[in-house]
């Protein structure tokens, strides 16, 4: 079995048995989760935001049943017509037996590839937690280099360690920038959600697709 396929197999068997679902895999790219989204969306799920969980900030995207029954009758005849998703048969909207999408397909993935990302780095650049982490970091050393004599070592650490970190919070708002002016431009409206964090919600799809 293909990679293609386990990634298509795992979604499928969780879809089918689960209301709430969690794609994680590690080494995947960003345009891997949002084929996976995509096709999740054309049975019946709608995609619902993103963790990012550990040391590592492993991507997790989190995918939920929509109640709506436009979404369920879209599922029921994508389930009709692409009874061998996961096992070597076609999928709604991707090349036979890849997870790259066809023409029709391609503007919704790529939405969907821009949401997660945005939301990717919302979650990786939680501004009140690096800024903590920042001072308080600069802070540390430099007690340690007071308290120890090791100012060589510690007092660069005291002053870069700060600067890595807002250079990085710097770097997260220019990216979330293009990606919102992105989002804006294809009809997403930007929302606050139960936490307090921006996100943007993409248009009501197409019923009939």
């Amino acid at each position: 079995m293909s990679l293609v396929e386990r990634h298509l197999s795992s979604l499928m068997r969780q879809l089918a048995t689960q209301d709430h679902v969690e794609l994680v895999h590690p080494f995947a790219e960003h345009k891997t989760f949002g084929a996976l989204v995509y096709v999740a969306e054309c049975f019946g799920f709608r995609y619902a935001g993103v963790r990012l969980v550990g040391r590592h900030k492993i991507l997790h995207v989190h995918l939920v049943r929509s109640p709506e029954p436009w979404a369920q009758q879209r599922a029921a005849a994508n389930i009709a017509a692409f009874p061998q998703v996961g096992a070597g048969g076609p999928v709604p909207g991707m090349y036979l037996n890849s997870l790259t999408p066809v023409p029709e397909a391609q503007a919704d993935v790529d939405l969907i590839v821009a949401i997660i990302k945005y939301d990717a780095l919302v979650e990786a650049g939680n501004r009140r937690q690096l800024l903590t982490i920042g001072w308080g970091s600069g802070v540390l050393f430099l007690l340690l280099a007071l308290l120890t004599g090791v100012y060589a070592v510690l007092l660069p650490l005291a002053v870069l360690t700060p600067a890595f970190l807002l250079g990085a919070l710097r770097v997260n708002t220019v990216r979330r920038a293009k990606l919102a002016a992105q989002l804006t431009a294809a009809g997403c409206a930007q929302v606050r959600d139960d936490l307090g964090r921006e996100r943007y919600v993409r248009p009501v799809p197409n019923p009939a697709q």
